[in-house]
């Protein structure tokens, strides 16, 4: 028997568990240790945080699921990984600490096989001084909790709107130096002018992108060339197309260092500090790894093993000018290379380097956007690290390897641009790979234009709202589920 401990119930964790239960038998343990009771499904959060959506309807249970399904749950939060074992424990095992309940503060030594963690990022709101959600008139769509209070600020907001006389001031974008997923961000300010039209205050609010993106639809992908309409297009074009066809502002290279109430301060490549006024702001965080320690056997620290902020996998890590980075240096098992039995699909792994290039102010400070790994690519790699783990259970060292790379895999983004069945739009991007190839594709920006390629207007918003209704079909687990591909 073996007992396989997944660390994080999001999309990854979440994906890993329904396909190692389904897929093995009643014999093997499935535990999943998580601070989170609920599920959520994030891309959805943009919907809430215009108050389009409630967080119920994004979101359920895991324990009576779990519970139905014969998987384990134990809601608390990793501590620390014990991947020899110990003299109290010669098994491998992670130190959780429970977080809710009458167990609450308590610690438990849990014992594994394999281990996935699966725990995704840290919301590193501190790494920016004032950038605390619900505060400060500045707000966050990173979690359910946090886009319904956005809600509640775009509420406020828009009472504003209806008794101001003076235009007011919107800011949304990234909030960190190096912050990724300006996808989210990029929804969220397409969809906040959507309602603000919707609702004829349009007309009273200026809206500003601010990005550390070098090119507008950067992404952290270094952007993308794509096919549009019959044509090729980049991506930086395409958002500044709909940026000026809905009359937002841009302020690109900007590394937001401080917020306080009404100002964003931030950074340029030029080295000069400025100042942006806001009277309603979203900025995304930096995303940071868990602080989890690691300890040998004998008790020494070997968090180095482990651990480069986000877990060590099998990529290459050697440390390298940016052009000499290469598609192959990305991880294709997940698999940390000192313990061969923890894995980290998603967001959890570490990056061997960014997409986008490295770009460094006059003062020195970097100012680019990190990889992201958000949304599809999770649920692919936690789909094929559970694939892995059970083949070796089935069929031993023997087994095939499952392998996907970053650099191989393609991603179908299907961004928000205001909510309607009738009305609605999206802007849908299928990018293939999504860590550009500029060898096999040196012509094309390092992507397959054959497979590359973006759409605005209505059917993206029917397929963007059918993912969300297919997809929490899925992560509850109903009848036929596992057709539904990651």
């Amino acid at each position: 028997m073996s007992k396989i401990v997944i660390l994080g119930a999001g999309i990854a964790g979440h994906t890993a568990a329904a396909h190692l239960r389904r897929k093995l038998g009643k014999e093997h343990e499935v535990l999943v240790v998580s601070p989170n009771s609920n599920y959520q499904w994030v891309p959805s959060n943009i919907w809430v945080g215009i108050g389009r959506m409630k967080p119920k309807d994004v979101i359920f249970p895991l324990k009576p699921l779990y519970k139905r399904k014969g998987i384990g749950f134990k809601q608390a939060k990793g501590i620390s990984f014990f991947p020899e074992g110990s003299l109290e424990e010669p098994k491998p095992h992670i130190l959780a600490e429970y977080v809710v309940g009458e167990k609450k503060g308590q610690q438990e030594r849990i014992s594994y096989d394999y281990l996935i963690n699966a725990t995704g990022p840290r919301l590193a709101f501190d790494q920016t001084e004032g950038l605390n959600p619900d505060e400060n008139e500045m707000y966050s769509v990173c979690t359910y909790g946090h886009a319904e209070h956005a809600a509640e600020g775009l509420k406020i907001l828009e009472e504003k709107l209806k008794k101001s006389d003076e235009k007011l001031k919107i800011l949304i974008g990234t909030g960190h130096p190096k912050a990724t997923c300006q996808g989210a961000a990029f929804e969220y300010i397409l969809n906040v002018e959507n309602e603000l039209r919707r609702k004829k205050l349009r007309d009273k609010v200026e809206i500003t992108w601010i990005s550390n993106e070098y090119e507008l639809g950067d992404f952290g992908m270094d952007g993308v060339l794509l096919a549009y309409k019959g044509m090729r297009m980049k991506s930086s074009e395409m958002v500044e197309m709909i940026f000026e066809d809905r009359d937002i502002k841009w302020i690109l290279k900007a590394g937001v260092t401080k917020v306080e109430p009404g100002k964003v301060h931030y950074e340029t490549l030029d080295g000069e500090y400025k100042v942006e006024d806001y009277d309603f702001g979203m900025l995304i965080p930096a995303f940071a790894g868990h602080p989890f320690k690691a300890y040998d056997k004998g008790g020494n620290d070997v968090t180095s093993k482990l651990f480069k902020g986000f877990m060590i996998v099998d990529a290459d890590y050697t440390e390298k000018p940016y052009e000499e980075w290469k598609v192959q240096d990305w991880p294709e098992t997940y698999q940390n290379p000192s313990y061969p039995n923890i894995f980290a699909p998603g967001i959890a792994f570490a990056p061997p380097h960014s997409i986008s290039k490295p770009r460094f102010s006059k003062n020195g400070n970097p100012i680019f956007p990190s990889p992201p790994r958000t949304g599809m690519p999770s649920g692919i790699t936690a789909k094929l690290v559970a694939d892995n783990i059970i083949a070796e259970i089935k069929h031993g060292k023997s087994a095939r390897i499952h392998k996907g790379s970053l650099g191989n895999m393609g991603a179908a983004c299907i961004a928000s641009a205001g909510f309607g069945l009738t009305k609605g739009s999206a802007v849908s991007i299928t990018t293939f790979p999504i860590v550009p190839d500029y060898v096999k594709y040196e012509k094309t920006g390092g992507r397959d234009i054959q497979k590359t390629f973006g759409d605005i207007g209505l059917a993206g918003h029917w397929v963007k709202y059918s993912l969300h209704i297919g997809f929490l079909w899925k992560a509850k687990m109903k009848p036929f589920w596992w057709l539904i591909p990651e």
